[in-house]
């Protein structure tokens, strides 16, 4: 089981529950949500997409409304697979 690091004092609304299912996946070491930031765009439910990949996982962006968050996932798993992950665990 991973472990989601909470440092900061906002998340984007649901975000953390989220976080802590898909931690519980098999090849997940660490989820850190990162910068929030106001974004153009609207969009009513919390989505968690993959971005790109970095050393040891992956950034992936969560967008819910107009507020946007970096979430850093350290994992073993492929895109593909953390893509299937998340979308079982989306509400």
């Amino acid at each position: 089981m991973g472990r989601v690091v909470v440092t900061h004092s906002t998340y984007i609304d649901g975000l953390i529950p989220l976080l802590k299912r898909l931690a519980k996946e098999r090849g997940i070491q660490t989820i850190t949500p990162a910068v929030i930031s106001r974004v153009r765009g609207r969009c009513q439910t919390l989505q968690l997409r993959v971005s790109a990949p970095i050393r040891g996982g992956y950034k992936m962006m969560a967008r819910k409304g107009s507020m946007a968050q970096e979430v850093f996932v350290v994992t073993e798993l492929d895109a593909e697979q953390l893509r299937t992950a998340v979308e079982q665990h989306q509400p």
